[in-house]
Formats: structure tokens, C-alpha cells, sequence
């Protein structure tokens, strides 16, 4: 995805598994609280339709990469 704007699905790992709670772009996925403990779709794939889940931090150098 080239777009300045990548979208992310934003979610949580429960005992019951992942839960979704949105999808964002992901300079607003990165302006989450630390505290809150989130998982993020790789800005490469389709969001809401993949499996890859990374942490913001490595978000964060996928973003300082390009």
C-alpha cells in the first residue's frame, strides 16, 4: 500500500483470542496509549482481512523505513 494514510486493523489478544477494535490509520494506531497493549495488521496486507499482527514498535520502523 503506497498511500500516505496505510491503514491497520487495531486489536487485542484475549484468552478467548484476537479482538478487533477497529481499523485506523496508522499514525493514529501509533498515537495509542503504550499502556494499552494492542496488536497491529503490517500496513502491507489488506486490513480486517489478514493474519499478520505486529507490535506498534515494529510499526513504527516499518513507517521510518519508507
Amino acid at each position: 500500500m503506497s498511500s500516505k494514510k496505510q491503514l491497520v486493523e487495531v486489536a487485542v489478544d484475549t484468552e478467548e483470542g484476537r479482538v478487533p477494535l477497529g481499523i485506523m490509520n496508522a499514525k493514529q494506531a501509533l498515537a495509542l496509549p503504550d499502556d494499552l497493549d494492542v496488536e497491529v495488521s503490517h500496513p502491507d496486507h489488506e486490513p480486517g482481512s489478514t493474519d499478520v499482527f505486529i507490535q506498534k514498535d515494529e510499526l513504527r520502523r516499518h513507517l521510518d523505513e519508507r
